[in-house]
């Protein structure tokens, strides 16, 4: 498994909000995390930051065990409860923190995580930061925005085409440490033989590159190891700023 991400401050803001980290366990077991902020020019930056760190706080208390135990029968609940459990540790520490001072007020982030073993790769979000896998035949977003637009698109109300375009896309309807607690959507996928990628970013990102961008780069310039990563991560990253590069813009690209 190799891997490679990156963070840009992009065009339009003075700060970067957004903050990620990747975490090798193992040769077979890596997690990796995007968080980006909301909040002030002080707040944002302080929420991913807080949230990425006591994620893999919590997450580092169970690594031996997800190490020596994925293949067991119940690995999949086991994993699951550990990263449950590090979405609501990371709230809390955000919450408390903003409870704590008038000028963090109201922070939150949102977050997106891969955690791959030999056997799965899980992944758990809140907000609207997101996970796509790709291999040489498609590209598929594993994660589900929360988002009113999605909310919008979710009850028949606007098209995908529309949300995509709407000046109401970056409104989200859940953040980590914006309330007391939190609740995170969970998935689990069964990895393959075929070579695959994972990807997470942030909305700086999504918002201006295409999935059938991401599919091409990946499948005629993508490769395995860490230079080939970085150059793909870095493309991408240009790509956003040549269209105006209107938000921070984080990229975590995992292949295995």
């Amino acid at each position: 498994m190799n891997f490679y991400g990156t963070t840009d401050i992009g065009k339009r803001r003075t700060v970067n909000q957004d903050t990620f980290r990747i975490k090798e366990y193992s040769p077979e077991v890596t997690l990796a995390v995007v968080c980006d902020g909301m909040g002030g020019a002080r707040g944002g930056g302080v929420a991913s930051s807080l949230a990425v760190s006591s994620f893999i706080e919590c997450v580092d208390e169970s690594s031996e065990l997800i190490v020596s135990d994925y293949e067991k029968p119940d690995a999949d609940e086991m994993i699951s409860e550990v990263l449950i459990k590090a979405v609501e540790r990371a709230n809390e520490a955000v919450f408390t923190s903003a409870s704590a001072s008038s000028d963090l007020a109201g922070m939150g982030t949102t977050l997106v995580c891969a955690l791959v073993t030999p056997k799965s790769i899980y992944s758990v979000n809140v907000g609207d930061s997101r996970m796509y896998m790709c291999n040489k035949d498609s590209i598929s977003q594993v994660t589900r925005d929360h988002s009113y637009v999605q909310y919008l698109v979710d009850i028949g109300k606007m098209s995908p085409k529309k949300a995509k375009k709407s000046t109401q896309r970056n409104i989200i309807t859940r953040a980590v440490g914006t309330e007391s607690s939190v609740v995170a959507d969970i998935y689990t996928i069964a990895r393959s033989d075929r070579t695959t990628y994972v990807l997470l970013c942030s909305d700086g990102l999504s918002n201006l590159v295409e999935p059938r961008e991401m599919f091409s780069e990946l499948k005629n310039h993508g490769g395995t190891t860490a230079d080939t990563l970085k150059k793909s991560v870095t493309r991408f990253v240009t790509l956003a700023n040549d269209r105006g590069g209107s938000d921070n813009i984080t990229v975590v690209l995992l292949v295995f």
